[in-house]
């Protein structure tokens, strides 16, 4: 069998496996209860549904454009400028297939062999597996709570090196929920500019805030990469859209890179996402902020009652990644035992990266009230009984 030697390095997806593991207890008969997945439990909104079924009705869907739908583009543009302000010609902006095809297209025209990359441990694991799939090396930067679980400019002084070439940020971040303050965001901005790199930042929780609003990074620099997604604050996981906004000089590569790899986007769901972006969809959305922020007001300081910590309180996404060595030595061992013994599905931290992840566990606010209520409880009866 001969497997390419990159494959060694790509860890498989922890949580999907976890997930798997749930689903065939589920099969079993076992009640679970789902704080494991980042996928918002809310239907896609019937404005985007009908969309979908009108463009279906007529029968014609064929390919569209490699860059996207221009219609999409153009709804995207005057997002930026309703949202935050912002002039962001449609003509930068690639429709991709999900945040991760996003991903794969920034990564894929900016990475040479033997580039290293600067990326947040924890992290989204996908980004350093991107980075080494395209035969770059991810470098880690161990973040902590006092950092709000973000990089600083002096990190990536004493990390940047002749073979750096970037450096790949997430606000709000998983799996922490943190953001990035707009002073830190420039200042990273200024000091990757600074060394001749490039900053890649991803996006895909805006919307997603609680209590404070979250500064894109388009408003700092017109030479940094922006991944969007219509999986999170739009519902949109299944139809698999995102997309990637790229200073001007390099779309036309982007664009050859997409028609290589997948052609176009789906076209159903970009003539779908064309509706997510009016007034009574949008509300939907925000009636959906709220509900998360509710959630998130139960889980954080029931998860803190059962001894685990959070030195740095999430204000974005839908997640609480919590210290667990109080309860457990093993964060994985503790999953384990908490999905077969607690009928509850939560996140090692293996998934995350290689700063302590025994020592902490993410936990989603993705199902309801009453299910985040009954997984609290399943928790406290089990740890009460070891």
């Amino acid at each position: 069998m001969n497997i390419a030697a990159r494959m060694a390095q790509i860890a498989p997806f922890h949580v999907m496996e976890l997930m798997a593991r749930a689903e065939a207890l589920e099969a079993e008969g076992k009640s679970i209860v789902h704080l494991e997945v980042g996928e918002p439990d809310f239907a896609t909104a019937g404005p985007i549904l009908e969309a979908a079924q009108r463009f279906l009705t007529g029968g014609h869907v064929h390919y569209t454009a490699a860059l996207g739908l221009s219609q999409l583009r153009e709804a995207i543009s005057g997002f930026y400028q309703t949202r935050y302000g912002l002039d962001i010609p449609a003509a930068r902006i690639v429709v991709t297939a999900g945040a991760s095809g996003a991903l794969l297209l920034a990564l894929g025209v900016l990475v040479n062999p033997g580039d290293e990359w600067l990326l947040p441990d924890p992290g989204y694991p996908c980004n350093r597996h991107f980075v080494r799939l395209l035969e770059g090396k991810p470098v880690s930067l161990p973040v902590a709570a006092a950092s709000n679980y973000q990089p600083t400019t002096a990190q990536l002084a004493a990390s940047w090196t002749t073979r750096t070439r970037g450096l790949l940020v997430a606000s709000p971040a998983n799996p922490t929920g943190t953001l990035l303050h707009p002073d830190t965001m420039a200042a990273l901005a200024e000091a990757v500019a600074a060394r001749g790199g490039t900053l890649l930042v991803d996006e895909i929780y805006h919307g997603l805030t609680y209590g404070v609003d979250a500064c894109s990074a388009l408003a700092i620099s017109d030479e940094v990469f922006v991944i969007n997604s219509f999986s999170k604050y739009f519902g949109m996981t299944g139809w698999r859209l995102g997309w990637l906004v790229a200073p001007q000089q390099y779309v036309r590569e982007i664009e050859k890179l997409a028609q290589n790899l997948y052609i176009a986007p789906s076209t159903v769901a970009q003539h779908a996402a064309l509706a997510a972006f009016q007034p009574e969809t949008m509300r939907i959305f925000e009636a959906r902020r709220h509900e998360f922020s509710l959630r998130r007001d139960i889980l954080l300081p029931g998860l803190r009652k059962l001894g685990f910590a959070v030195a740095a309180e999430p204000h974005g996404a839908f997640y609480v990644y919590a210290a667990s060595n109080a309860l457990a030595e093993d964060s994985f061992a503790l999953a384990e035992r908490l999905l077969t013994e607690a009928g509850v599905a939560a996140t090692p931290g293996i998934d995350f990266g290689s700063n302590a992840p025994q020592r902490h566990m993410r936990f989603a606010y993705t199902v309801n009230r009453s299910q985040i209520e009954e997984g609290l409880a399943r928790m406290a009866e089990f740890l009460s009984s070891r």
